[in-house]
């Protein structure tokens, strides 16, 4: 055991954490830009702010265009039809349970999965399955998991897959019992296609409409990492700008006052925070990562991401094209809920996890 514990966190360090290209930014920074590393003085927060920025940048991107490359070929085995039909047999609580599995294996913002979603709606899968796949595909990303996992550790990542699976499942469970069928929009059962997309691009790419044969599906694995790395990157250069001014320009005390473990509105408070923020989990690792630094409870942490991730401004826009108010509350009511509920018991039982 001790000798696989040891090639674990060699892998682990190599692979996940880099601390090959930590040490990299580090040697860049002071040996070619100049600047030293010492929060102490005004050109050491600059020198460790350049070091966080380059760091966090280059890891994110390596390590998101590789895993959604596999993630994407593994997706590219399942077309629209055989998903239908295996999520067909399930009814009830199993039904959400795979509607939220599926949901974690989509490498796709909000937006992307609403077509999805009305898929699974005119093929007659009951509103519980696919709010729960509704609610898991851009909360819940193994992708985005193992990019969090080399920040936070594996027991934080599996930790936040596993809450958002939960969270999906219930919340996709609750709507089924309310019967609320009646509060999706009418032309979501017509042939009529949606452009939910703010920024006019389509999601052809999204939709696999056949069978494809291995050259295909690399090809579309391919297609997938450009779509979607020209869609987050610019949220993970600013996540990561914002997390370096977290993390060297403002006081812990400031942090702490706000959303420290010992403010006992912290959670409430970075839920709120998220609402107006529009961006992805890759862009929220690193500011998160910039709060725990700073203090931050574990818990608080979450719920700022999962906040960020699941009721931005603009995602809940997106949502409400394909649910009616009555509905659209309802969901939000349920996330919001359960993220404040989840953040609040990893605060308590964060200790856990670190």
């Amino acid at each position: 055991m001790k000798y696989i514990n040891e090639l674990f966190n060699i892998l682990n360090n190599f692979f996940l954490k880099m601390t090959w290209l930590n040490n990299g930014a580090t040697w860049f920074v002071k040996n070619i830009l100049r600047l030293p590393i010492d929060l102490n003085t005004t050109a050491g927060k600059i020198g460790g702010s350049v070091q966080f920025f380059i760091y966090d940048v280059i890891k994110i991107f390596i390590l998101l265009s590789f895993l959604i490359f596999i993630f994407a070929y593994i997706e590219s085995n399942f077309t629209p039809e055989k998903t239908k039909k295996v999520l067909g047999k399930f009814k009830g609580i199993k039904g959400n349970i795979f509607g939220a599995l599926l949901g974690t294996v989509t490498p796709f913002c909000s937006c992307s999965s609403i077509p999805i979603f009305i898929s699974f709606t005119r093929a007659g899968l009951p509103i519980g399955v696919t709010l729960s796949f509704l609610i898991s595909s851009p909360f819940v990303d193994f992708a985005a998991a193992i990019v969090l996992a080399s920040v936070f550790g594996i027991k934080i990542a599996v930790a936040y897959v596993f809450v958002g699976i939960i969270l999906a499942v219930i919340g996709g469970y609750i709507i089924s019992k309310l019967k609320m069928e009646n509060q999706i929009e009418e032309y979501v059962y017509n042939k009529t296609k949606i452009d939910c997309n703010s920024d006019n691009e389509n999601d052809s790419e999204s939709n696999i409409i056949k069978e494809l044969t291995n050259k295909e599906k690399v090809q579309y694995a391919k297609n997938q990492v450009k779509e979607i790395f020209l869609k987050v990157w610019k949220y993970v250069v600013l996540g990561v700008g914002i997390g370096a001014l977290i993390h060297n320009w403002i006081p812990q005390q400031y942090i702490e006052s706000i959303l420290g473990e010992k403010n006992p509105f912290s959670v409430i408070i970075a839920t709120i925070i998220a609402v107006p923020i529009y961006s992805d989990i890759f862009g929220t690792i690193p500011i998160a990562e910039a709060l725990v630094y700073k203090g931050v409870g574990i818990g608080t942490m979450l719920s700022f991401m999962m906040g960020v991730t699941a009721l931005s401004l603009p995602s809940i826009i997106m949502i409400k094209k394909v649910l009616k108010p009555k509905l659209l509350l309802t969901f939000i009511g349920i996330v919001v809920i359960g993220i404040i509920i989840i953040g609040y018991l990893f605060n308590i039982f964060g200790y856990i996890f670190i």
